[in-house]
């Protein structure tokens, strides 16, 4: 059985082995962001868990690929977990309104460990975070894909997304081409 769950020391060893692997929960910076983590881990485990739950952005500046420092959104990421660690998901947003600012991709974001794929696992958590989203009162969420990734493609529709648009990505993550989906909660 799939679930996402709320990151706690209890599940902290096998998420952390799960990086060991050069697994990335960010599908951005990849390998950079799975070092940084380890090194959080390392340095404080407890902050590092803190680090993940801020749903009033009191968390320092994000740093996005290109160096440029941007406001926190609040937000929060849980781990897919299937008795051990099988990814992570995230979901960010700005209080009372849906828009998010031209540099956050979409409102969630979601990373499968490698040797999990093609066993629903996306899906699910997706499906599972979308009553987290609707916790907070937003009338859609957007997930952003690249048009290669017909796997999140598959998630995001079985979840009743739908395409609403190509666009390029902000400058800060190199422009590159990407689809918009948006789920009506």
């Amino acid at each position: 059985m799939v679930e996402i769950v709320k990151p706690t020391l209890e599940h902290l060893p096998s998420y952390k082995a799960a990086l060991e692997r050069s697994w990335s929960p960010d599908n951005v910076r990849l390998l950079e962001a799975t070092r940084e983590q380890l090194a959080a881990i390392e340095a404080d485990p407890v902050a590092f868990l803190a680090s993940l739950d801020d749903p009033e952005a009191k968390g320092p500046p994000v740093t996005l690929p290109d160096g440029t420092k941007v406001p926190r959104l609040p937000g929060f990421r849980r781990w897919i977990w299937d008795g051990e660690a099988a990814g992570s998901i995230g979901f960010r947003w700005q209080h009372g309104t849906a828009a998010l600012p031209p540099h956050v991709l979409g409102h969630i974001g979601y990373a499968v460990v490698p040797w999990k794929r093609r066993r629903g696992y996306a899906t699910e958590a997706l499906r599972l975070m979308l009553a987290e989203a609707r916790a907070v009162g937003l009338p859609f969420v957007e997930i952003t894909a690249k048009p290669g990734n017909p796997a999140s493609h598959k998630a995001i529709t079985a979840n009743g997304g739908r395409l609403v648009g190509h666009f390029f990505e902000d400058a800060a993550y190199g422009g590159a081409e990407s689809l918009r989906f948006r789920i009506e909660l």
